[in-house]
């Protein structure tokens, strides 16, 4: 019997086998993606302002099937990824330092919880370990130094990280302007309602995100009925139509 790189019982298989978890763990992290500090080696080869809604959800479609695959496949693509940054670091003759690995390590478990307990329940404090744990895991096959030994450790470095390593920049201001471009104003508005009701408030406060009482109402509709329509416009709200496909193979379930 194959080995999952994440066990088929575990609670990160639920979490990220949900469209409209992984969708709302994609908003999140393109707020947070947008404030940090190592943003410009995303912008070093073009491929992030060029079509930043492809880079950002490729990156999160890429952690999932991570977490979906057999151990020795999980394994050859955290590899992989170890290969493609080393060769842009080679590229730009500098090296990416790796508290901006931990850092996007550390948005996809902060987001992952998030997502999952505002769409459907808290997590205990087992599963809390258990979406560190994976995560964790996938730092150490990458050989990165500095990482927390326990959900704890993690919860600490996270808190420092966001009072201390995000920051407004020229590229913050550039990738709204990119996803206002790629999104269009309604879908853009959405996504920025998805941030602001999911993010850290230090996220919040530095990108000036603003609630709304309307998602709110849609939000609590999609708990209290899960009704099917509410249900397609979570999946479709945040992405345009070309994404459809990859989408509807985001469900698990």
């Amino acid at each position: 019997m194959p080995k999952y790189f994440a066990d088929k019982a575990s609670i990160v298989r639920q979490i990220w086998g949900s469209a409209d978890t992984v969708l709302f763990i994609f908003a999140g992290a393109a707020a947070e993606f947008a404030l940090n500090k190592a943003v410009d080696w995303l912008y070093f080869t073009g491929r992030l302002p060029a079509d930043p809604l492809g880079r950002l959800f490729s990156t999160v479609v890429y952690a999932r099937e991570i977490i979906f695959s057999e151990e020795e496949k999980a394994l050859a693509a955290i590899d992989q990824i170890t290969a493609i940054h080393t060769a842009v670091e080679n590229k730009r003759e500098s090296k990416i330092p790796d508290w901006a690995y931990r850092d996007v390590l550390f948005l996809l478990i902060d987001y992952s919880i998030r997502s999952f307990e505002m769409l459907e329940r808290k997590l205990t404090a087992e599963e809390l370990n258990e979406v560190f744990d994976v995560f964790n895991r996938v730092g150490i096959r990458m050989k990165l130094k500095g990482l927390p030994a326990s959900f704890g450790a993690w919860q600490q470095m996270r808190n420092n990280h966001l009072r201390e390593d995000l920051i407004r920049s020229e590229f913050t201001i550039d990738l709204y302007r990119q996803y206002q471009k790629h999104l269009g104003k309604i879908r853009f508005a959405i996504l920025k309602q998805v941030q602001v009701n999911l993010s850290p408030d230090e996220v919040n406060e530095l990108l000036g995100l603003k609630k709304g009482a309307w998602f709110g109402l849609l939000l609590k509709a999609y708990k209290i009925s899960k009704l099917i329509k509410v249900n397609k416009l979570l999946k479709g709200a945040l992405l345009p139509n070309a994404y459809r496909a990859q989408i509807r193979g985001l469900d698990n379930k």
